[in-house]
């Protein structure tokens, strides 16, 4: 029987080749060019081909996509007529024709992140904390911030955007000297593989340079791909407009690959808005540098583009990053964003990158000789967002955090010089560090979940949030430095007494891997009466507990039985039936609490 799925890749294919035949007929493609025009039918009648042979449906679409995409292009040139034109162009800027700068970028973030992070062995949970820029009195994390990365979706993201911007920007840059007269080979500053390896280098510089400029804790290279795309613009703002979009493209592409088929349902789910999860501070310091660094060149090579298309493409560039993005805390799981100023931002933004990329070797004044050029009045507006940004991050990277674990904590667990716990609503060190008014927004924000904090690299930090862990139930931190790391189970576990909150325990796996509690919240009394008893649950580090009161008084406690178990507190008998907790006396059964389920 042959497959729906053969079926739909046959008629594809032929409706593929009757495309051809019309283009033929209309003269738009020469009818030598008719077979490889329709080459776009091959992996479609493969498609189907795969599926009646029972492939996996996911499987042959993942091997679908870059094939049909391959054949589209040469569908595309067949349209066009086979020239070489691109292949001459990128010669005449590359060397042998490919931007080995931005290979080498993207080999180096991506070993690092194998290698160093142990994303080979955990791709999902890289060791991130140690490589984080906490403090400028922690230089390590400082240099290695922007090579490093939280998880494999981050490095992915970056790497795609460095492979979708890095090529314009190196290209802006050139293998070969642009300017006139100039010939290859007759010094370094024109020597190709010169040139070639002072790409990376001064990839390196940037990258370092977003990590000492950024307001508070940074990780990740994205800082950088918005410098190579800022770098672009200023060259070439179209075509890094079309980038923009093209780097959304790539991205789908790539979940394409990796999963052609997404099988969803709705359901409950935690975590903060998006915008949350923005360094909005990071990327701009990366756009600033961006457009400093290639204002300066186009200047050089007097190569600068029309103040609108500057100015367009900067604010649909910007808008893209997010750069509109401002966001602050309100509270350990509360955010505001201020969407409004972020647009007057971007705007403003434009304005100042069009006049400073324009500004050209006049004098400022024609009636009065003031001894300054447009062309210097522009380099310094250009440079005057990053001055701005270099007096908020010394004060706030200067800053260091107390040393040990919240006061409130119960207990923790010890793994060389980390501490980590479990704390609810303490103050965050590292968000309160400098106390100012931002706009009506307190910086002292309190923190709840599990706390990470390291006092030799003034490392402070909620790794996990009490909402995450109370959605999840289970969840790890990986603390570890240069060469070792070390993997720390977290487990909540909690009952709810009907119509009252969660009472629950935490606990974390110690050196030897056994569990160790380290948090117990307060109790909570179920919303109903038995013969005027209350029954309240209570949680200490060793287990849950049933305490049964009358008029304020403790008539008795006992455990919470174990599974199909019985026991007796205050006159009242517990049954435990499954996840429930249900209390009888005599005739009356009703359900007193009900173990916590988890996403």
């Amino acid at each position: 029987m042959v497959s729906p799925a053969f079926v739909a890749g046959a008629s594809a294919a032929v409706a593929c080749w009757g495309l051809v035949v019309v283009l033929v007929a209309l003269r738009a493609v020469r009818p030598g060019t008719a077979l490889r025009a329709g080459l776009p039918a091959g992996p479609l009648v493969g498609l189907g081909v795969a599926a009646a042979l029972g492939l996996p449906l996911d499987t042959a679409l993942a091997a679908a996509v870059p094939l049909v995409a391959l054949c589209s292009l040469a569908l595309v040139r067949a349209l066009d007529g086979v020239t070489n034109a691109w292949g001459r162009r990128l010669r005449a800027r590359f060397l042998l024709g490919v931007p080995w700068g931005t290979l080498l970028c993207v080999l180096g973030v991506a070993g690092f992140y194998w290698l160093v992070q142990g994303g080979w062995a955990h791709p999902y949970d890289p060791l991130s904390l140690p490589f984080t820029s906490w403090s400028y009195l922690y230089p390590l994390g400082v240099l290695t911030a922007p090579f490093a990365h939280s998880g494999l979706g981050h490095v992915t993201g970056n790497l795609l955007g460095t492979l979708v911007y890095a090529p314009l920007a190196e290209y802006a840059w050139s293998h070969y000297p642009r300017r006139r007269g100039d010939t290859t080979f007759s010094s370094l500053r024109t020597n190709p593989y010169a040139r070639v390896l002072a790409f990376p280098l001064a990839v390196a510089a940037v990258a370092v340079a977003t990590s000492v400029l950024a307001w508070g804790p940074i990780i990740g290279f994205s800082g950088v791909v918005f410098a190579f795309g800022a770098f672009a613009l200023t060259r070439y703002p179209v075509a890094t407009v079309a980038a923009t979009a093209a780097s959304g493209f790539a991205s789908t592409v790539y979940y394409a690959l990796r999963d052609p088929i997404v099988v969803a349902s709705a359901g409950p789910s935690y975590g903060g808005p998006w915008w949350a999860g923005v360094a909005v501070q990071g990327h701009a310091t990366g756009v600033f540098l961006g457009v400093l660094c290639g204002a300066l060149l186009v200047a050089a090579r007097d190569e600068r583009p029309g103040a609108f298309r500057l100015w367009g493409a900067t604010i649909v560039y910007a808008a893209s990053v997010p750069l509109y993005a401002i966001w602050w805390y309100r509270g350990p799981a509360t955010y505001v964003l201020y969407r409004g100023l972020g647009v007057l931002f971007v705007v403003a933004l434009g304005l100042l990158v069009a006049a400073g990329v324009r500004a050209r070797a006049r004098p400022l004044s024609a009636r009065v000789d003031l001894g300054v050029t447009r062309r210097q009045v522009g380099a310094l507006c250009l440079l005057f967002p990053l001055l701005v940004t270099a007096v908020v991050a010394v004060p706030v990277n200067l800053t260091t955090v107390a040393d040990g674990p919240p006061a409130n904590a119960d207990d923790a667990v010890h793994v060389r010089d980390y501490t980590v716990t479990y704390a609810e609503d303490v103050p965050n060190e590292r968000v309160g560090a400098i106390d100012i008014e931002l706009l009506n927004e307190s910086t002292g924000v309190n923190a709840s979940g599990v706390i990470v904090s390291n006092a030799d690299r003034h490392l402070w930090t909620q790794a996990i949030s009490t909402g995450s862990l109370a959605f999840s139930g289970y969840d790890t931190v990986r603390v570890g430095g240069v060469g070792w790391s070390e993997r720390i189970g977290v487990r909540r576990t909690g009952w709810t007494p009907v119509g009252a909150p969660t009472v629950y325990r935490v606990a974390m796996t110690n050196a030897t891997g056994a569990w160790h509690p380290v948090y117990a919240s307060g109790n909570a009394t179920a919303a109903l009466t038995l013969d005027g008893r209350n029954v309240t649950v209570g949680a200490t580090h060793e287990n849950f507990s049933l305490v049964v009161t009358r008029a304020n008084a403790t008539l008795d406690r006992a455990a919470i039985p174990t599974a199909n178990a019985t026991t007796r507190a205050g006159g009242l008998t517990f049954a435990r039936d499954g996840t429930r907790v249900v209390a009888s006396d005599g005739a009356t059964r009703v359900t007193v609490a009900t173990r916590e389920t988890y996403g």
